[in-house]
């Protein structure tokens, strides 16, 4: 009997937000154990060859990391199948694509090490030690990549906007109205995105990106707003109307 950990995906069993064909063979990239979890991440091979479009093929993907072309947080990676999740920061220096030295960091836990040392856990797998003791589990920090200290920090409070990472609502942007506390059972969270609709997920789930009106990140083209299939559909007629009329 085989032991240990499978090395092999099926593609019919990757993540949906992965986006891969099905006729593009049985398998899919397996990611490697690392920083973040297997479906909340996208393998470095997806985000060269299938999102950025410099390969074509598995096999230039890997000639590309090998020259150590590809840095996430500012560290060489050539492992293909690498796991790159939620606020890494992806750059390849060769095509001009350097990003910011500082990145968000949700915090997981606040503990107490050997000899009373304070220390952080991050959801990203890092370590930080003697941090503000403002700081709690589920605030944001920023951190800067090159002296791995904590720069800024968001408290998650109400009014302050977030993005949810997990659930239904994956994707969405909105402003925390309310928090749910029930004993023994999970913390529910209420926030109101930029259309005025209302929705609940678990504490868990969402990511504070904003501290009220001092944006930290830019928003995608839809601002976080989910629309139903009806209102999708009226916007691609409209689109396809203003075409023709042109």
């Amino acid at each position: 009997m085989a032991r240990g950990l499978k090395k092999h995906l099926k593609r019919f069993n990757a993540p949906k937000h992965w986006m891969l064909d099905k006729l593009g063979g049985a398998f899919a990239p397996k990611p490697s154990s690392g920083p973040h979890k297997s479906r909340e991440c996208l393998p470095l091979v997806l985000i060269v060859r299938n999102k950025l479009k410099y390969a074509l093929t598995y096999r230039e993907v890997i000639a590309i990391l090998m020259q150590r072309q590809v840095l996430v947080d500012g560290k060489v990676r050539t492992d293909k199948t690498y796991p790159a999740g939620f606020m890494d920061i992806v750059s390849i220096p060769k095509t001009n694509e350097n990003a910011l030295a500082c990145k968000l960091c949700k915090v997981r836990s606040v503990q107490f090490g050997k000899k009373g040392i304070p220390y952080l856990n991050t959801y990203d797998g890092r370590t930080i030690r003697y941090p503000d003791p403002l700081i709690k589990a589920n605030d944001t920090i920023r951190l800067d990549l090159e002296t791995n200290k904590i720069t800024d920090f968001i408290k998650f409070d109400v009014g302050n906007v977030v993005m949810v990472t997990g659930g239904r609502n994956r994707g969405r942007v909105g402003v925390i109205k309310n928090r749910e506390k029930h004993k023994g059972s999970f913390e529910t969270i209420h926030v109101t995105d930029a259309d005025g609709h209302e929705f609940a997920t678990r504490q868990g789930n969402v990511f504070i990106i904003r501290n009220g009106s001092k944006p930290w990140v830019s928003l995608p083209k839809g601002r976080g707003v989910q629309k139903s299939i009806i209102k999708e559909a009226k916007k691609r007629q409209e689109a396809k109307a203003d075409g023709a009329t042109a």
